[in-house]
């Protein structure tokens, strides 16, 4: 970890003794007393800035500190009052109580999945037609009116129970499975939750022309940059709702080559990625079953995936912290599927063995169905089967553990193209698709067919360029939906894909739904030109070839000028830098990717609290609100009741944690009991040896607090 300075950027003493030097400066006095003056100066200083930086906390946070062998220097807080108490944004608090009775019955737990699922030899199309039409339209969300939510402690404490005990990895299963929510959907804020004192209901919020600017109740080495692990998903998760919009989608459009005969295409299949965050193993199923009802059964060729909208943005899983199997270090892409990860369930069938199944399949690919039993603790993929991705198969290194029972474990692949194209392969054979070619997934555009790559000019039917227009359009689940689980389960991988998405979309020719319309105009006028120059060609050159039809008849197709630019790491921060530099004044946090899943990455505790302020006055505030997780409740923060039972916190606070070894932190809004709302932000880093989880009692300490005012 890199160390984190505890003096940058203060108020220097020097400067707070000015006042009173100057006067005796201009005395005319001998040297001598201006020399004794000096030094007089740099004793004060050396006495005074040690009681600056120790300033005094509230007796709980500092308690916790000590509780946590930790000190003052070592935290960054700000809290900050927000809004009209008369007029709250932020949800409605969830009361928790004890459960009247003992054996609860939930139906939303009792829902929990018992396994994953598992890809079927032959899919039925008219059951993958009902989930393409109710997956492909944005959730209907009863808005709550109620001024408060009652949940049970015991349902918490069963949801999370059978959560823990069904996986390893929690958050990747709440990301890529259709799980239930653990609040009723008449109680859940998503995406929209207006509180009723509220004079506007609506969705879009119109914001006072006259803002109310409150002094921080608490503000202690705010403007120290520190590593703020994944609250720094805080950052480029709001700035995306606010120059894309809670509505924004991204679509994967397809485009073909060559004709279509019947139900079988003589050319290329070209899939166009868009940085979709969330294109799970099923809804790739529903865009393969899509292009199969557009009149498409087979191919006579290959199909070619262009997920050119990102460059140079895979990573070395094992880089950051040597965990290259954990689905948190999988790497973005242009076309990302299922988050690079696949989901291995076990079945045992006797003492000594278990059946393995894997979801989604790899076409090509060998992956163990059977595995012996051994006597043992149940832990991670890696400790638990030490799996070993090899050329052509996967190697499990250890015995499945008996106390694992039906459990599943989220593993990730190494190399984000090659894991789609092969999920790729396996979905369209499944729904009963063939393909002569292969699946080819590349980080450049489809420029001509590959016989021209050949050097060759094209032959027949081949030579027919690419359609002008997308067969499928694809839209994936609108960005609120997305930022819901970058927040809620502090996913890694759907962060790099939405700041990666600023980059490329954050752009004026850009409207919302991904399509460059002064591109399109500036295709109509191409293709007339292009056609008159075609002509004239003819007549002037007889020498043109088949290869320049080709160029310029492609020229005409949406897909060369309907996609926005490519973008990079570079590009994506440069825009997020642009924003915060245009919309905030504090100096922009140093960000090297979107996740905080990094060392080098820094943000002050004065950054988050003045994002959240913003944000607390926007339209998209529902929506982002509405992702945190809420403390004792649900998502990362739902432990803070268990840590802190009798906090005033517990369902009033709305908060994204952070976590990595030397560091923790939270941020987010709480309600305080006299109905005012707070921002509320901890940042603690420290250079000795820390378990991170020893330090998180600090900063529920701090909510408590915030809550109780």
């Amino acid at each position: 970890m890199l160390p984190t300075s505890k003096t940058n950027n203060r108020p220097t003493t020097t400067a707070k003794l000015t006042p009173f030097i100057k006067p005796l400066c201009s005395l005319n006095q001998p040297a001598k007393y201006l020399a004794t003056l000096s030094t007089l100066a740099l004793f004060a200083s050396a006495m005074l800035t040690p009681l600056y930086a120790q300033a005094a906390l509230p007796e709980a946070i500092q308690a916790a500190l000590t509780r946590a062998n930790l000190s003052a220097t070592d935290i960054s807080i700000v809290i900050t009052p927000v809004g009209d108490k008369n007029a709250s944004r932020l949800p409605a608090p969830i009361q928790v109580i004890n459960s009247p009775k003992q054996g609860i019955s939930n139906s939303h737990i009792d829902s929990q999945p018992k396994s994953l699922s598992v890809d079927n030899v032959s899919a039925d199309p008219d059951s993958i037609k009902r989930q393409a039409t109710q997956n492909n339209q944005p959730k209907e969300v009863t808005v709550y009116q109620s001024p408060l939510i009652t949940i049970e402690k015991q349902t918490i404490k069963q949801h999370e129970k059978q959560l823990h005990a069904y996986t390893d990895d929690p958050y990747t299963y709440q990301s890529l499975e259709s799980s239930p929510s653990l609040l009723p959907d008449d109680g859940q804020s998503v995406p929209s939750a207006p509180n009723q004192n509220s004079e506007n209901n609506g969705s879009n919020v119109t914001t006072n022309n006259i803002k109310i600017s409150f002094s921080p109740l608490l503000s202690h080495q705010a403007d120290i940059a520190r590593t703020p692990a994944s609250t720094m998903k805080l950052v480029p998760s709001f700035i995306a709702l606010d120059t894309l919009g809670a509505d924004f989608v991204w679509h994967t459009r397809v485009y073909h080559t060559g004709i279509i005969i019947g139900d079988k295409l003589y050319g290329d299949l070209i899939i166009q990625g868009s940085g979709d965050p969330k294109m799970t193993h099923e809804r790739l199923q529903q865009l393969l079953y899509k292009i199969q009802t557009a009149g498409i059964r087979h191919i006579n060729g290959d199909i070619i995936v262009d997920s050119a909208i990102f460059k140079n943005v895979s990573k070395d899983p094992a880089a950051f912290d040597n965990s290259p199997l954990r689905p948190y270090n999988a790497s973005p892409d242009g076309f990302l599927v299922n988050f690079s990860s696949i989901g291995i369930q076990s079945y045992p069938l006797d003492n000594t063995r278990a059946q393995l199944t894997y979801t989604p399949q790899l076409a090509n690919y060998q992956l163990p169905s059977m595995i012996n039993i051994r006597s043992a603790a149940c832990g991670q993929a890696r400790y638990s089967l030490a799996p070993q991705w090899q050329p052509t198969q996967l190697t499990l290194n250890a015995n499945l553990p008996d106390s694992c029972g039906e459990h599943a474990f989220y593993v990730a692949y190494p190399d984000a193209k090659d894991f789609a194209a092969r999920v790729i392969t396996s979905k369209w054979q499944t729904l009963g698709n063939t393909l002569t070619g292969k699946v080819i997934s590349q980080e450049k555009p489809y420029l001509s067919n590959k016989n021209i790559k050949e050097g060759k000019s094209p032959r027949g039917l081949a030579a027919i360029a690419i359609s002008p227009l997308p067969i499928v359009s694809y839209p994936s689940l609108n960005l609120t939906q997305q930022i819901y689980d970058i927040n809620h389960f502090s996913n890694n991988v759907m962060t790099e894909q939405v700041a990666l998405s600023i980059g490329a979309y954050d752009n004026a020719g850009i409207n919302r739904n991904g399509i460059n319309s002064t591109s399109i105009n500036k295709a109509g006028s191409d293709k007339v030109n292009a056609n008159k120059a075609g002509v004239n060609k003819v007549d002037v050159n007889q020498e043109s070839t088949d290869k320049d039809k080709v160029i310029h008849q492609q020229a005409t197709s949406l897909y060369r000028f309907g996609r926005p630019p490519a973008t990079d790491y570079s590009q994506a921060l440069q825009a997020i830098n642009h924003w915060w530099q245009t919309k905030l004044t504090t100096p922009p946090p140093h960000l090297t990717n979107g996740s905080g899943l990094c060392r080098d990455c820094t943000i002050s505790a004065e950054n988050l609290s003045e994002l959240l302020t913003y944000a607390y006055e926007q339209p998209s505030f529902d929506a982002y609100v509405s992702s945190l997780g809420i403390a004792g409740v649900s998502g990362t923060i739902s432990a803070h009741s268990e840590r802190l039972p009798e906090s005033q916190a517990i369902g009033r606070a709305w908060i994204k944690t952070g976590t990595l070894n030397n560091v923790t932190s939270m941020a987010g809004y709480v309600k305080g009991l006299s109905g005012q709302d707070y921002v509320a932000v901890g940042l603690i880093n420290s250079d000795q040896a820390l378990n991170a989880y020893t330090a998180r009692p600090v900063l529920d300490a701090m909510l408590d607090w915030t809550a109780q005012h």
